[in-house]
């Protein structure tokens, strides 16, 4: 009964690497246990020991896609520097499209940022799809289509995006005071009980709530500024802040 309950050995299992971190590999060291330098025959068998080993890794089209796809996925996370979970998150919606052969006839890398950009969403992770998207060097159209082919053929759930979240990302990325962001939030907060940020872009609503609440504070940031923080447009946060400023009737100096 004892041996039945003790926990296993050997490292966890690894979504981000393609045979999950369960294969095994021969050491580099041209040193035996003890130390003692291996001889010249026996150096040359362990080299091929070494190129066999990694030739037998990855066999079959679909292992070298997914090797290629994970290795592609790790550079990004790690421009992007993204936490262990959504990596994971991310590896594993690749591997559900791979299988569902959802990836014939895209590239890998389209489908990649899709699948980051997924991952980020289902974990809580504040990125735009044009950062991600931007960080391999592919068009935010392209993003946008792979993004939605993976809703529709997963049928993934995903949550919505939180707009307080963005508040906080541009407020900290500008350099903003604490009330700023307390004010942008209860102005954002506000609407969404009006139900004015429905069918409105979420980073737009939250750039026009900073906007706003920087002229009330008196913490000033031009549109400008916040528009390219944000990454909409400075007529986008004009539209918005109209909105905001009739419906919610207060004044704001400009």
């Amino acid at each position: 009964m004892q041996r039945e309950k003790l926990p296993r050995v050997g490292a966890p299992t690894n979504w981000t690497i393609h045979d999950k971190g369960l294969s095994t590999k021969v050491g580099w060291r041209d040193h035996d246990f003890s130390g003692k330098q291996l001889s010249r025959e026996m150096r040359s068998r362990v080299h091929r020991l070494r190129k066999w080993q990694r030739r037998s890794m990855i066999t079959g089209n679909r292992n070298r896609n997914l090797y290629q796809a994970l290795s592609e996925m790790s550079k990004i996370s790690s421009s992007l520097n993204l936490p262990k979970n959504v990596v994971e998150t991310g590896s594993m919606i690749y591997r559900k499209a791979l299988y569902a052969n959802i990836i014939r006839g895209r590239t890998i890398q389209n489908i990649v940022v899709a699948c980051i950009y997924m991952a980020c969403r289902q974990c809580g992770i504040i990125r735009s799809l044009e950062d991600v998207a931007t960080s391999c060097n592919i068009s935010k159209k392209d993003a946008a289509r792979n993004y939605r082919i993976l809703l529709l053929e997963l049928k993934s759930i995903v949550p919505k995006i939180d707009l307080q979240s963005y508040i906080s990302k541009i407020v900290n990325n500008l350099g903003l005071t604490g009330d700023t962001e307390r004010v942008a939030k209860m102005i954002l907060h506000t609407a969404s009980l009006m139900k004015l940020t429905g069918g409105r872009g979420p980073a737009g609503m939250a750039a026009a709530s900073v906007y706003i609440s920087t002229r009330i504070t008196g913490d000033y940031r031009t549109q400008g500024y916040i528009a390219k923080e944000a990454q909409v447009t400075e007529v986008t946060i004009r539209n918005r802040y109209k909105e905001l400023v009739e419906c919610l009737d207060f004044e704001v100096q400009i």
